[in-house]
């Protein structure tokens, strides 16, 4: 599986990610401006001595990274979408794009894929989502057990 986030601002955040990543042989794609440097002690002591193991890649913007797995299947997580990421039957080398903690996803992305946007069922009455670590987590390892979670044990 592959994660993407797109301009993540909490550096503890992508280190559980990064963490997250490593342990289910899952890929992590960078897009975009952080909001921290990859080299920042919090990113790293989140990921501990995992990070030597991350599959990463970094992007200036989502195009980029589009345009080089455009056979892949993306799916765009965001608590505007209608359908709910358990519907979907997703494949081993399928995208999940999370976008950054204050903003989500950036509108022109949600527009131009809204077929593919998916939302994690929460309460309405709080106007807040799920920290961004949490909802890779939960996403990632719904995708993982349709797939009898894969060279896991």
């Amino acid at each position: 599986m592959h994660i993407v986030l797109i301009e993540p601002e909490i550096p503890q955040n992508t280190g559980n990610i990064a963490r997250t990543c490593v342990m289910t042989a899952s890929t992590l794609h960078l897009v975009g401006e952080l909001g921290f440097s990859l080299e920042d002690r919090y990113l790293r002591r989140a990921g501990l001595d995992y990070w030597k193991h991350l599959q990463l890649f970094k992007y200036s913007h989502f195009e980029e990274l589009y345009d080089s797995y455009r056979e892949h299947n993306f799916y765009f997580l965001t608590s505007k979408a209608q359908k709910n990421y358990a519907e979907i039957y997703y494949r081993k080398h399928d995208f999940l794009v999370f976008g950054k903690e204050t903003d989500g996803l950036p509108g022109d992305i949600l527009q131009r894929w809204k077929d593919c946007c998916l939302r994690i069922p929460m309460v309405k009455t709080i106007p807040r989502s799920l920290n961004l670590a949490n909802s890779v987590a939960v996403v990632l390892f719904e995708a993982l057990r349709q797939q009898g979670f894969p060279n896991l044990q």
